[in-house]
């Protein structure tokens, strides 16, 4: 799947490999940045970048032992 600018949630869904319930439930909880087509949830690709961006885990640094 190539993403486009603007995405669906079945795209979303593909995109990060996830149900499409799952999409919907994080758009639902204001989670996930998204907007209303015509009553249809829609993403723009940019967003969900940046979203997926604060997201990422940054690993701990691990203490050495004294």
């Amino acid at each position: 799947m190539k993403p486009t600018e603007i995405m669906t949630v079945a795209d979303v869904a593909e995109y990060l490999k996830v149900n499409e319930k799952t999409v919907y439930r994080l758009v639902q909880s204001g989670e996930l940045p998204a907007f209303k087509v015509a009553g249809i949830w829609r993403m723009k690709f940019k967003d969900l970048e940046r979203w997926i961006e604060t997201r990422k885990a940054t690993p701990k640094k691990q203490e050495k032992p004294e």
